[in-house]
């Protein structure tokens, strides 16, 4: 069995750590048996870390009551972990950009575990009062508009 050792270089956007060598350039290494070419390779070990991430990101919140001693509560409890992961990437995604690439433990930090009140006003009108120093103010904000605004016109 032969494997090999890929090395990707990509330049550095933030400034480096205190005391490193390398101050230009990030390096990941990959030791791979894959038969791919050395760029698949590479890419193939990219999506497997992106899909390890989620798999994390599900443990560390919703997932992490299972396993049930009951096969139709783990799978109740695992569609209702999937919805409310899509649910929370969606809401991330309308805030900001950088909460649409946070982790989940940040968004639920962030976004749902608000002390906010609710008021209604005349023929329906929500009007949501967010604490006045809140960071993410502007981000929360912008999920709430988006969610509450009233849809397109159809064309006729």
């Amino acid at each position: 069995m032969t494997a090999r050792l890929i090395v990707r270089r990509v330049r550095r956007l933030s400034p480096p750590a205190q005391g490193e060598l390398l101050t230009a350039w990030r390096h990941h290494a990959v030791f791979t048996d894959s038969p791919l070419p050395t760029l698949a390779a590479e890419t193939d070990h990219r999506d497997h870390a992106i899909i390890e991430q989620l798999i994390a990101d599900l443990v560390d919140g919703p997932l992490a009551h299972l396993p049930s001693g009951h096969f139709a509560a783990n799978a109740a409890w695992l569609t209702c972990a999937a919805i409310a992961h899509n649910l929370l990437r969606a809401a991330g995604t309308l805030a900001s950009r950088r909460h649409g690439k946070a982790h989940g433990a940040t968004l639920r930090r962030q976004l749902i575990n608000v002390s906010a009140r609710l008021a209604h006003r005349g023929r329906g009108q929500l009007i949501l009062h967010l604490p006045d120093q809140w960071p993410w103010r502007d981000a929360f904000g912008g999920v709430f508009d988006a969610t509450h605004r009233a849809p397109p016109a159809r064309a006729a």
